[in-house]
């Protein structure tokens, strides 16, 4: 079976099972305790080396980063479950590249300053957060204007460059800065469609 070291609370994690689960692949998910230091330990280290969640393990193989596993299930199993890469386009490659280097440095500083630092004990950066939320606005306005004329990220069909961007939309929109979303109709009418997937709603149930 295919196992998958890392935590639910950890938003490239759930990237990770959000894809195993639209390609209908039975799975281990093993936790690790970060707290104890469980990911810097030779064991973990051995599967990843920097020492951060999630790593994967399926046979001989094992990765880490979560967007390189999501692009390993969506080409090894592409004859399972949704075809996550069903076309080979400039269009989504772009995308692909946007989300990791335009969308999350915004949305993840954001959602770490919001949600994950008041669950371990810790203040909030108003500054910060004020600061990533005018980036994010920016970057926001652009999604809105693509998505006017595209039903999904790379077009018309569901793909790895929608559900790459997913663990963090659903931690974002349960912050105080949800509506930086939601007053976007274009991207609040994308986001209520994918996450009303049947994948989707199977990763969601499992989050803490």
């Amino acid at each position: 079976a295919i196992k998958v070291y890392g935590l639910m609370l950890s938003g490239n994690t759930v990237r990770a099972i959000a894809a195993l689960n639209e390609k209908e692949l039975e799975y281990e998910l093993i936790p690790v305790d970060l707290p104890k230091g469980a990911h810097k330990q030779p064991q973990f280290l051995a599967l990843n080396p920097f020492g951060q969640i999630p790593a994967l393990q399926d046979g001989d193989e094992t990765l880490f980063e979560s967007r390189a596993i999501t692009r390993y299930l969506a080409t090894k199993y592409k004859e399972s479950g949704a075809d996550l890469l069903p076309i080979c386009s400039g269009k989504l490659e772009t995308w692909l590249q946007v989300e990791s280097s335009q969308f999350y440095p915004a949305i993840a500083a954001i959602n770490y300053e919001i949600v994950m630092k008041p669950m371990r004990g810790m203040t909030t950066d108003m500054s910060n957060v004020e600061e990533k939320a005018g980036k994010l606005s920016a970057v926001l306005d652009v999604y809105e204007a693509h998505l006017a004329k595209n039903k999904y990220i790379a077009g018309d069909q569901f793909t790895l460059a929608d559900l790459n961007h997913m663990p963090e939309v659903n931690i974002f929109l349960k912050s105080a800065k949800a509506d930086l979303i939601n007053s976007r109709p274009h991207v609040k009418a994308w986001w209520e469609d994918v996450s009303s997937r049947p994948a989707w709603k199977k990763t969601a149930a499992s989050l803490p």
